[in-house]
């Protein structure tokens, strides 16, 4: 049996070697001129364009996307009485972070076409939402890096008053919507629409720096705040005590901040990353291609649209009773996979709280029992392709 193939694996070399090596002789390992490159470094590939947008885009460096979606709820007042929108189909972490603030949680269902939110969905919650807790946010995630309707949840969100902080996890890079016709103007960058959006740079994402996250917004003062909160509410940067000719010691704590800052050692493979981000995303769409060239004729599965940031290749089986056992098949072929996502309002501790039934929700909880995540990660070999796309084939027919 060859070596088996992990479901991911992150796509690292000799220059995030050198970058790293590069920062340890430096003397300074945490949060200082790395980090401070590697936002402006994201705030320019997010801004690159003929039309640049006004207020800038700002770019806040932060330990874990965890980390970036509690500062920016934070920063825009979230708090206990308040109620935060999101989907039931998505990672603890959006959800956590709601209840981190002392806030509720409200679940909505996904579209029936799509793993993202439902706009109309959202727009029916809200609609019989009542005064307590108070609608304050909305989290849309874009799941597996295919964006969601922001054009429709940002209209569902002005309308009700709501702040939208985009989990853009999944989504760098990935453009929201289409090219307007005879033209060759693209969609703004998921993750640039709301009032704040949240990247991941963990070890499996499509840039990586091990651990890590970054906060993009043009709202000034939301960014100020992240800023402060991210380093223990100390008005100060460390990098600025350390090299401003004032008095370096002395710094005033005007907040109850948090410890979420990014060091140099991770920001530094994180600039690396960021200059491949481009070649990372053509050898998942190049892998994709091949999926889908394999999968697209079969009746007995479903493949993922085309598009976005290509982070999940996802099947839906039609026939939702094989899914475990087809895990499991495929695991003892050697073929890594996974699944997108364990709904929350399923988990004992939110379906306990809110008294949540499994069908509360029905295309999430369809959703999850149809689907699993095939191997998309750059580097994989055509020999491991075609492991994958075999050992599915042979599933299938079993």
């Amino acid at each position: 049996m060859p070596d088996p193939i992990p479901f991911a694996r992150p796509f690292t070399g000799r220059e995030e070697e050198e970058a790293v090596l590069r920062v340890l002789r430096s003397g300074w390992l945490t949060t200082g001129q790395e980090a401070l490159a590697l936002e402006a470094e994201f705030a320019a590939f997010l801004s690159a364009g003929p039309e640049p947008r006004d207020p800038p885009l700002r770019c806040l460096a932060v330990n874990s996307a965890t980390s970036g979606l509690h500062l920016a709820l934070e920063a825009l007042g979230v708090g206990p009485g308040d109620a935060v929108f999101l989907p039931s189909y998505t990672f603890t972490s959006t959800a956590e972070v709601v209840r981190y603030l002392g806030a509720e949680a409200v679940f909505v269902d996904i579209a029936p076409d799509s793993y993202n939110i439902s706009g109309a969905a959202l727009e029916e919650a809200l609609a019989g939402a009542g005064k307590t807790p108070r609608p304050k946010a909305v989290v849309p995630v874009h799941i597996g890096g295919l964006p969601c309707d922001m054009e429709e949840i940002c209209g569902i969100a002005r309308r009700y008053g709501l702040a939208v902080v985009e989990d853009a996890a999944h989504a760098f890079p990935a453009r929201v919507g289409k090219a307007a016709p005879g033209t060759a103007d693209k969609g703004p960058w998921a993750g640039t629409c709301g009032d704040a959006g949240v990247f991941s740079f963990y070890a499996t994402k499509t840039i990586t720096t091990g651990e890590g996250g970054m906060v993009v917004s043009r709202n000034k003062e939301l960014a100020e705040r992240v800023s402060i909160m991210r380093s223990h509410g100390i008005d100060r940067t460390i990098w600025n005590r350390y090299t401003d000719t004032k008095a370096s010691w002395y710094y005033e704590v005007i907040a109850p901040g948090y410890k979420y800052n990014l060091p140099d050692l991770l920001a530094a493979v994180g600039r690396v990353q960021l200059s491949r981000a481009v070649e990372l995303l053509r050898m998942r769409e190049s892998i994709a291609e091949r999926y889908d060239q394999a999968f697209g004729g079969m009746e007995d599965l479903v493949i993922p649209p085309p598009g976005g940031a290509r982070h999940l290749y996802t099947i839906r089986l039609r026939n939702s009773a094989r899914r475990d056992g087809f895990i499991e098949e495929l695991k003892r072929l050697g073929i890594g996979t996974s699944v997108h996502f364990i709904p929350l309002h399923i988990m004992p501790y939110y379906r306990d709280r809110y008294g949540l039934r499994p069908d509360a929700y029905p295309e999430t909880l369809r959703r999850f029992r149809e689907t699993l995540s095939l191997p998309i990660w750059p580097g994989m070999s055509a020999g491991q392709v075609n492991r994958v796309i075999d050992a599915v084939r042979s599933v299938l027919k079993t």
